[in-house]
């Protein structure tokens, strides 16, 4: 364990991990960058030789006192600063196309990986995790990478440049000004580490206020209902006072180092003018050189300065380049598998074959589960929370692997054919229905992508939700809002199950779909599942017995076990557990209807 992290830890050290953006990242698009780059070559030359012509221009006019060269050196100084601001336009423009392109590149990667996981690794996150890691972190990508390339082609080429006028104009001087550079490189260097760990607890409280405003916002009628708006704005306030506390403490960091560089360039500055004033007044240097030294080493404090940054600044935008890559590079949770068999059906028999799972070693959910669904049959599981029931559904669905045992359709092995093609061949329909961003006629259709206009019809219709979306002012082009809060229980019910229709599967799952509807709502929904199992091999998770007493076998499943299975007037006969949750429930009903009125005074 401790090798394989301290692999990890050198895999994203700072070096490493600029080799691998440059690589993977930027050579894709070295044109563009070699452009961007000899661009920068110009703007860099285009200020050295600014301040080169400045000397120039002074001893015309002070010493040489020739008119006509100060009118050709400020037509030349007017095309040198053209040629700056066009070539400056111009990089600035491609690296932002680049960096764009990047941006999009890595969020496509990251959002393509997160859904190769499998549902567990979603089981203990919360998903502004993966918001901020898909904005922060494909974004750091972009930034690192220009960062670099700005460094190099504009702030080294200038600070080149700019020394190569100042040696030129006076060697002692250019030699007097490198003492600033070894005391604040030692700084810098000192401050990386801290850097590295504030961005990194910055990001956390970052996440954990999209997290409270997420939750806040999904579940705001229960906030409203319960009261609990101080609550919200108790846990958004400690997250954002987190993350003010940590950006507080990045500033004083991050600037720490600047007086000390502003008091060393000062004092050079300082001894600059003093031996340029020296050797003008007594030795007989024009005073060209000495403005022309003097106007380079100022040109030069910026990109000097913003070069001792490079390391800090890196380090601080690699975090970002962390946390996205940490997602991408783990393994994924369902790789592809499309180079596997496909599923081949011909009657859609669907069989447990002593199936056993667990979620955690040593907790067992499933214990040696067997039993066979038919075509045209329809099976209920039914049982008391926690049994095991949406278990089997996850099996099925390949959510997760069986430990041991076998899950066979039509006596192919599903961990034998490609998870697509499986999935290709059910229908889901849950309790909680998801809608997706859009109008109904858009949720109908995702059962099949390009359906036609008169399926996405017919499929509602069947679904006994044609006429109430008619009744809507926009029809099948009302928009469903965010999880479908425009529409009653009832009516998204409807919409899941022509989904589901529309997408003609010949294995149908069923999870406790009807439990939290009305009566009427219910009537409905049944009538629409009826449609939806015609003909098809079906599985129902029931808490309601009364909606399947006319399974063709119900199963009841405890602690992981099939303990009862048989037909609803066998298992009533047989007095067992089945027997037992009938009474209850109808006990349950007897007393709901007998149960007095609530009265109500005012």
């Amino acid at each position: 364990m401790r090798l394989l992290q301290a692999a990890s830890a050198d895999k994203y050290a700072t070096f490493p991990l600029l080799r691998r953006l440059l690589v993977d990242e930027a050579l894709g698009h070295w044109p563009r960058y070699a452009i961007a780059g000899a661009l920068m070559v110009v703007v860099a030359g285009a200020t050295a030789l600014s301040a080169y012509l400045l000397g120039t221009m002074i001893n015309a006019a002070y010493v040489e006192k020739n008119y006509r060269e100060i009118v050709a050196l400020g037509l030349l100084a007017m095309a040198i600063f053209a040629a700056k601001a066009s070539a400056t336009y111009g990089s600035a423009v491609i690296l932002s196309w680049v960096g764009n392109r990047i941006v999009a590149d890595n969020q496509r990667r990251m959002f393509d990986k997160l859904l190769q996981e499998d549902i567990g690794f979603f089981a203990d996150r919360h998903s502004s995790e993966f918001i901020s890691r898909l904005t922060t972190g494909a974004n750091a990508v972009s930034a690192v990478i220009n960062l670099v390339i700005t460094a190099v082609g504009r702030d080294l080429m200038s600070l080149i440049g700019l020394t190569f006028v100042m040696v030129t104009q006076d060697p002692v001087m250019s030699a007097g000004g490198l003492i600033i550079a070894p005391p604040a490189l030692l700084v810098l260097r000192k401050m990386i580490r801290r850097v590295r760990g504030i961005a990194r607890t910055q990001f956390t409280g970052g996440t954990q206020i999209v997290e409270t405003m997420l939750e806040a916002l999904q579940g705001l009628r229960m906030v409203k209902a319960f009261g609990l708006e101080d609550e919200m704005r108790r846990r958004l306030a400690t997250s954002v006072r987190s993350v003010e506390h940590e950006a507080n403490k990045m500033a004083r960091v991050a600037n720490r180092a600047a007086p000390m560089v502003e008091v060393l360039a000062g004092f050079t500055v300082a001894l600059a003018i003093i031996y340029g004033g020296y050797r003008v007044i007594y030795t007989g240097a024009t005073p060209g050189e000495f403005f022309s030294f003097l106007a380079a080493f100022l040109l030069a404090y910026e990109p000097a300065k913003r070069l001792a940054r490079l390391n800090l600044d890196l380090n601080n935008s690699l975090v970002g380049v962390r946390i996205l890559y940490e997602v991408i590079d783990s393994p994924a949770g369902e790789p592809a598998d499309d180079d596997k068999p496909p599923l081949l059906l011909t009657t859609a028999r669907l069989q447990f074959d002593d199936v056993c799972f667990s979620y955690h070693a040593g907790t067992p959910v499933l214990r040696g589960v067997s039993f066979t669904a038919e075509r045209g049959e329809v099976i209920a599981l039914v049982g008391a929370s926690g049994g095991g029931k949406s278990t089997a559904f996850n099996l099925i669905l390949r959510f997760y692997d069986v430990d041991s045992g076998r899950i066979l359709i039509d006596g192919q092995n599903i961990a034998d054919v490609s998870r697509r093609s499986l999935r290709h061949e059910i229908a889901f329909v849950g309790q909680i229905v998801h809608m997706f961003r859009g109008t109904i006629r858009d949720n109908i259709a995702l059962g099949r992508i390009g359906a036609s206009e008169s399926e996405i019809v017919a499929a509602a219709t069947a679904a006994h939700a044609h006429d109430f979306i008619l009744g809507l002012p926009l029809g099948y082009d009302t928009p469903v809002g965010e999880h479908g809060l425009q529409l009653s229980g009832g009516q998204r019910q409807r919409i899941a199950i022509a989904r589901a229709l529309i997408k003609n599967a010949p294995i149908i799952l069923l999870d406790e779909a009807t439990a939290s509807l009305d009566s009427e709502s219910e009537r409905m929904v049944q009538e629409a599942i009826g449609e939806l199992c015609k003909g098809r091999t079906t599985l129902v998770i029931a808490h309601r017995l009364s909606t399947i007493m006319h399974a063709d076998c119900i199963l009841v499943v405890e602690d992981g076990q099939i303990v009862e299975s048989g037909r609803h007037e066998e298992l009533l006969r047989r007095g067992g557990r089945y027997a037992s949750f009938y009474r209850l429930q109808l006990k349950e009903r007897s007393s709901e209807r007998e149960a007095p009125a609530i009265a109500f005074s005012g």
